[in-house]
C-alpha cells in the first residue's frame, strides 16, 4: 500500500513538474518576494539594531564636533552675535540634510537594503535599460532578488524610462554621474581618517601649548599607519565594541554641550530662530559667504550613513538618529557655542577647550577611539564601494577577502588600503592643520550630495512614481542647500579644496577607462560570436578529434558560442571530449540566492556534448576562491542531464525543447546518481534556448513504461560518459583578449587604450586567479581587438 502511495506521489510531483514547464517564473518569484517583504522585526530587535547602527553608521557624522566651529571662524571671531549666526546654520543644516532628507526619504531608496550611489544605480538598471554593458536576459528577472516595479503606458515613470533608453549618450552622462559620485565617495575614505584622527590628536597640545605641532602630526601618522595595518583582522572581533563606545561619546558631548550652556550662555538656545541665520550671511561679503564650508562639516558623513545602509534596518536607522544622534548633536554644538560667547580666543582648540578639567583625559581617550571608530566604518564603506564598481565592471580586477565568516559584507582589500593608507599620511603630513583638510573634506562631501540628489530625481520618477510636483519640491530644496554650500567651497578650493578633485580625477579616470575597455570587449565577443548553423555543420567530432576530458570555456556571453572557441579549434587539431561554455555575469541585484545562481543548457545536439553554464552573482556577492564553485558546476550539470531526460519521457509536449523560453523549477527535487547518491537538493533552473533538437512525434510519448526505462537507460549513461570525462581531467580553457586603439584613432584614445588600460591589464589580477585556476590546467586563447 505504502509503494502505491509513494508511486502515485512521484506522478503526482511529476505532473506538477510538467504543468510548470509553461509557466513564467514571474508569478512564483513575486509571491516569494512578497513574503520576504512581510517579515516584520519585532520591536526589540528593532531596537537592539538601532542601538549597533551607532557603531557603523554614525560614527563619521559624531565626530564633526572635533573640528566644525574651527573651519568656520579660521580667521578668528569678530563678533560674538556670528557665533549664534553659526549655530543658527548648523541646527538647520542638521536638520534638512540628515534628518529629513537623508533619514526619512534617502533611506527608503534602498535596493533590497543596500544603500550608496551603486545600489541607487543597480536600482536605476532594473528599471529601465541604462546599463551599457547589456549582459542581461529574462530569465534574470525571474530571481527572488530582482524586484521592480511595472508601469502604466501613459505614465510619466515610462516617458522618463523612454528618454533614458533612447540615446547611448544619456546612458553614459548618468554613468559618468555615478561614477564621480563613487570616486568622492572614495575621496571621502582618504579625508575622514586624516580630519578625524588629527583633530582627536590635536587634543594633546591643547594641556601643552609649547609642544610642536609637527608632534600631533606624528602621533596622528601613528594612529593611521595603526589603524590600516589593522584592517586584514576585520571588524568582527572587535566590532562589538564600537556601538557602546560610540554611545558613550554622543552622551559625553551631550552631557559636556549641556554644562556649557547652563555655565557660560543659556540664551544661546535661540540660534533656534532663523533669523539669525538671516542676519549672519547679511552681515559679511566673501568671507562670510565661504565660511558655510565650514558649516558644511557639520553634516559631513551623512553619505557614510546611506552606504552603509546595508548592515540595517531602515527603522533601526531612523531610531537611532532621531533618540540620541541628532538630539545629541545639537547639545554639543550649542554648548560650544556657548562657551565660544564668551571665550572668542579659543576657536582654535572649541571642543576641547570646553571640557571640564575634571574629565579632560578621559573624553580625550573616548575622542580618539571615536575618530578611529569613524576613520574604520569610512575604510569598509570604501571597500564596500570598490567592490559594487568591480562587480559592475567599472574597477580593474583586485583582490577581495573576506574577513568574517559570520558577515559575508565584511570585506578587505589589500591593494586599496595601502593606497589609501599611502594618501592618507600625504594629506594628514602634507596640510598638517584641520583648516585645509576641512575644505577638502567638504568638497568632497557636497559633490556626492549633489550626486545623489541628482539619481533620486530618476528613482523618484521611475521608482517611486511621486507626483511631480512632490520632485520638484524635493529637487528644490536639496539643491538650494547643496549649490549653496558648493558655492562656498569653490572659494576654498585653491585652500585644500583641490586634493579631491584630483584624487576622484585620477580614480575617474582609472574607473572610465577600465569600463569603456570592458565593454568594447563584450562588444567584440557579441559581434563576433559563432553562428551555431557552423557549429552543426562541424558535425558531432567538431572537425576534431575529441580527446577524454571537459574543456571549461570561459566567456562573458550569456548566450551564443564565442568566438575564441572557433578560433581555438581551427589552430589546434583536438577538443575534448564534453565543451562547457562557462559565463560569470554579475546583475544589479544586491545578491543572487545561492540555490538560483546557476542556470544551466544544452548548445547543439545531444551527441555534441556541448553545455552552456551561467553563474550569476549580485554585486555583495564574492567568488569564492575554492574549490567550491566547480564543485557546484558540475552538480548542476549532472542535475540538468537527469532532469531534462525525465522530462522528455513524461512531458505530454516537446515544445519546451524546441521554442521560446520557457521555464521550470524543480524544488528540492532529490535524484540521485548511479551510485544511489543524493546529486543535489536545490533549486535548478533551465531554459532551452540554445537548444537544437529533433521534436519527437506524437505517437512517440503514448508508449508504455518502456519508453521511460529507455529514456532512463540514456540518461545514465551520459551521466556515466559526463564522469569518466570529468575524472580524466578538466582544462580551463580562458580567452587572452588584447584590446588595441586602431591607427585612425585620435591621441585621446590611443593614450586611453594603448597605455592607461593596458597598465591596468598588466597591474590587475589575471582571470585565472580571481576564478583559483591551477596553472597546469590552464589554458590561454589570444586574440587582438582594435577599437
Amino acid at each position: 500500500m505504502d509503494s502505491v502511495e509513494h508511486d502515485t506521489e512521484d506522478r503526482g510531483n511529476m505532473w506538477d513538474l510538467e504543468q510548470k514547464l509553461d509557466q513564467p517564473m514571474d508569478e512564483e518569484a513575486g509571491r516569494i518576494r512578497s513574503m520576504q517583504g512581510e517579515k516584520k522585526l519585532s520591536g526589540l530587535l528593532v531596537l537592539r539594531f538601532a542601538f549597533q547602527s551607532l557603531g557603523v553608521v554614525y560614527g563619521d557624522l559624531g565626530t564633526s564636533p572635533l573640528y566644525v566651529f574651527y573651519n568656520i571662524f579660521a580667521r578668528g571671531i569678530d563678533d560674538r552675535e556670528d557665533v549664534i549666526g553659526a549655530l543658527s546654520l548648523i541646527i538647520y543644516s542638521l536638520t534638512l540634510v540628515p534628518l529629513l532628507k537623508y533619514v526619512f526619504i534617502v533611506c527608503r531608496a534602498n535596493d533590497n537594503g543596500q544603500g550608496g550611489t551603486f545600489a541607487l544605480y543597480s536600482l536605476l538598471c532594473r528599471h529601465a535599460k541604462v546599463n551599457t554593458i547589456p549582459n542581461q536576459h529574462r530569465t534574470d528577472e525571474a530571481l527572488t532578488t530582482y524586484s521592480r516595479n511595472t508601469f502604466p503606458e501613459n505614465s510619466i515613470a515610462v516617458s522618463t524610462r523612454r528618454w533614458l533608453e533612447k540615446h547611448k549618450f544619456r546612458k553614459n552622462v548618468l554613468l559618468i554621474l555615478v561614477l564621480v559620485g563613487t570616486c568622492m565617495a572614495i575621496g571621502d575614505g582618504i579625508l575622514t581618517p586624516a580630519i578625524s584622527v588629527l583633530s582627536a590628536s590635536g587634543g594633546i597640545k591643547v594641556e601643552n601649548p609649547k609642544m610642536s605641532t609637527d608632534v600631533v602630526v606624528i602621533v596622528a601618522v601613528v594612529i593611521l599607519v595603526g589603524l590600516f595595518s589593522m584592517q586584514h583582522y576585520g571588524t568582527d572581533k572587535v566590532g562589538w565594541l564600537f556601538a557602546p563606545l560610540v554611545l558613550l561619546w554622543f552622551l559625553l558631548i551631550g552631557g559636556i554641550g549641556v554644562f556649557n550652556i547652563w555655565k557660560h550662555y543659556p540664551r544661546i538656545l535661540k540660534a533656534f530662530s532663523p533669523v539669525y541665520v538671516y542676519c549672519y550671511l547679511k552681515g559679511g561679503g566673501k568671507e562670510r559667504w565661504a565660511s558655510l564650508g565650514g558649516v558644511l562639516l557639520s553634516i559631513t558623513g551623512t553619505e557614510a550613513l546611506f552606504a552603509d545602509l546595508g548592515h540595517f534596518p531602515v527603522l533601526a536607522i531612523q531610531i537611532a538618529f532621531t533618540t540620541v544622534v541628532f538630539p545629541c548633536l545639537l547639545l554639543a554644538y550649542c554648548g560650544q557655542a556657548a562657551y565660544l560667547y564668551n571665550n572668542t580666543d579659543h576657536v582654535v582648540d572649541a571642543f576641547y577647550r570646553s571640557i571640564p578639567d575634571a574629565i579632560y583625559w578621559p573624553v580625550f581617550i573616548v575622542a580618539t577611539l571615536a575618530a578611529i571608530v569613524a576613520s574604520q566604518a569610512t575604510i569598509s564603506a570604501t571597500f564596500s564601494i570598490i567592490k559594487q564598481a568591480l562587480a559592475l565592471g567599472c574597477f580593474p580586477r583586485v583582490k577581495v577577502v573576506h574577513t568574517s565568516k559570520k558577515f559575508p559584507g565584511q570585506i578587505y582589500i589589500p591593494d586599496i588600503n595601502w593606497l589609501l593608507m599611502i594618501l592618507c599620511i600625504a594629506v594628514t603630513a602634507g596640510f598638517k592643520n584641520q583648516s585645509q583638510i576641512g575644505n577638502a573634506y567638504g568638497t568632497a562631501v557636497v559633490i556626492v550630495m549633489l550626486v545623489t540628489t541628482f539619481i533620486m530625481i530618476l528613482i523618484m520618477l521611475l521608482v517611486w512614481r511621486c507626483h511631480w510636483i512632490l520632485v520638484i519640491v524635493f529637487t528644490g530644496l536639496s539643491l538650494l542647500v547643496e549649490l549653496t554650500y558648493f558655492s562656498a567651497v569653490l572659494f576654498k578650493i585653491d585652500q585644500g579644496g583641490w586634493v579631491p578633485l584630483v584624487i576622484a580625477a585620477a580614480f575617474l579616470v582609472v574607473m572610465y577607462v577600465w569600463h569603456y575597455g570592458t565593454e568594447k570587449r563584450y562588444e567584440f565577443e557579441m559581434h563576433s560570436k559563432v553562428s551555431m548553423s557552423w557549429i552543426l555543420g562541424l558535425g558531432p567530432s567538431l572537425g576534431l578529434v575529441r580527446v577524454p576530458g571537459i574543456g571549461l570555456v570561459y566567456t562573458e556571453l550569456a548566450s551564443g558560442v564565442p568566438h575564441i572557441f572557433s578560433h581555438f579549434i581551427t589552430n589546434l587539431p583536438a577538443i575534448h571530449s564534453v565543451v562547457v561554455f562557462i559565463c560569470v555575469k554579475y546583475l544589479p541585484v544586491y545578491t543572487v540566492p545561492e540555490d538560483e545562481r546557476f542556470l544551466v543548457r544544452r548548445i547543439g545536439p545531444k551527441n555534441f556534448h556541448m553545455f552552456r553554464c551561467v553563474a550569476r552573482y549580485g554585486y555583495k556577492d564574492l567568488h569564492k576562491k575554492d574549490d567550491y564553485f566547480e564543485k557546484k558546476l558540475f552538480d548542476n550539470l549532472f542535475l540538468f542531464v537527469r532532469l531534462e531526460s525525465m522530462m522528455e519521457g513524461y512531458s505530454d509536449s516537446e515544445e519546451y525543447s524546441l521554442n521560446g523560453l520557457q521555464t521550470c523549477r524543480s524544488r528540492d527535487l532529490l535524484l540521485t546518481s548511479r551510485d544511489n547518491e543524493v546529486l543535489s537538493q536545490m533549486d535548478l533552473t533551465i531554459t532551452s534556448v540554445d537548444t537544437i533538437t529533433l521534436a519527437k512525434s506524437p505517437q512517440a510519448n503514448l508508449t508504455t513504461r518502456s519508453s521511460g526505462q529507455g529514456s532512463g537507460q540514456t540518461d545514465v549513461d551520459e551521466l556515466e560518459f559526463l564522469r569518466t570525462c570529468r575524472d580524466a581531467g578538466v582544462v580551463h580553457i580562458m580567452g587572452n583578449t588584447v584590446v588595441k586603439a586602431s591607427r585612425d584613432s585620435r591621441l585621446y584614445k590611443k593614450i586611453a587604450v594603448d597605455y592607461i588600460y593596458a597598465f591596468l591589464r598588466k597591474i590587475c589580477r589575471e582571470h585565472s586567479v580571481i576564478f583559483n585556476v591551477p596553472h597546469e590546467t590552464l589554458l590561454n586563447v589570444g586574440q587582438v581587438l582594435y577599437v
